[in-house]
C-alpha cells in the first residue's frame, strides 16, 4: 500500500487538508449537547472566500453523522474527499488515546468507510489518512487491497486542542515549504476549537511566501 508524505519541492505549491473526525465518545457529546456541534462550517465558509481549494478527509461516522455536508462538500469544485476511516481507531498500539483496530478488521474498517463515501460522493477520492498518523508494516499489508494511498503530512498543524490559533499559524508559516502536506482538522468542536480562527492568517501568510494552494491530487500530479 502507498504512502506519501509530501509532494515535488520543485514547486511552491502546499496542499491543505483537513481531517473530519467523528468517534463514538465524540458522538456521545453530541447527542447529549455537550458539543453543539463537529462540523465547522465558519472554517468552510473561509475557504470558500478565499477561493482555497483542500482535500478533506472524512471518517464514517462524521458521513453518518453529517450526510447532507457531504453531499454538499462533495459539489463544490473546491473540494476533494477522502476517507479516514470508520470511527477513528489506531492502526497500531499506542496511537495516543486511540485504541485499536484489531488486525482482523482492518480491511473491513477502511472499505466500509470507502463504501460510505462512494455512496455520498460520485468523485470520491481514494485518498486515505490513517488516524493519529499511526501505521506499521502490518497495516500496509492488510489494507492494501483497499485500493487506497495513505496520505501523510510533513506539516502538522498542531491545532488538536490548541488554546488560541497563534501557535497554530506559526506552526504552519515556520514549516511549509515547497509540496508540503499540512494536516488541519475539520471538525471543529472542543477538538479543534480555533482552526476556523487560525485558517485566514495562514493563507495570507502563505501567499504573502509564493505558495499556491492546490488538492492532494492536483500536487501529486504535477
Amino acid at each position: 500500500m502507498p504512502v506519501i508524505q509530501h509532494g515535488p519541492r520543485d514547486k511552491k505549491w502546499v496542499a491543505l487538508t483537513f481531517d473530519a473526525d467523528l468517534t463514538a465518545l465524540m458522538r456521545e457529546r453530541l447527542q447529549h449537547g455537550k458539543v453543539k456541534s463537529y462540523y465547522n462550517e465558519a472554517l468552510i465558509t473561509k475557504l470558500r472566500q478565499e477561493h482555497v481549494p483542500a482535500t478533506l478527509f472524512l471518517t464514517g461516522m462524521w458521513m453518518e453523522q453529517y450526510p447532507d455536508r457531504v453531499r454538499e462538500l462533495a459539489a463544490d469544485p473546491l473540494f476533494e474527499l477522502g476517507t479516514h476511516t470508520y470511527d477513528h481507531k489506531g492502526f497500531t498500539k499506542h496511537c495516543y488515546t486511540l485504541g485499536t483496530v484489531a488486525r482482523k478488521d482492518m480491511l473491513s474498517d477502511v472499505r466500509k468507510a470507502v463504501t460510505m463515501l462512494d455512496q455520498l460522493d460520485s468523485h470520491a477520492t481514494r485518498w486515505f489518512r490513517f488516524p493519529g498518523g499511526c501505521y506499521d508494516g502490518t497495516a500496509l499489508h492488510e489494507l492494501a487491497p483497499a485500493g487506497v494511498t495513505a496520505v501523510g503530512l510533513d506539516v502538522p498543524g498542531a491545532d488538536g486542542f490548541a488554546r488560541s490559533p497563534k501557535p497554530i499559524v506559526k506552526q504552519v508559516l515556520t514549516h511549509c515549504q515547497n509540496g508540503s502536506i499540512v494536516v488541519l482538522h475539520m471538525h471543529g468542536g472542543d477538538n479543534a476549537p480555533y482552526t476556523d480562527e487560525a485558517i485566514t492568517p495562514i493563507i495570507a501568510g502563505l501567499r504573502a511566501k509564493g505558495f499556491r494552494f492546490v488538492t492532494v491530487t492536483q500536487l501529486m500530479n504535477g
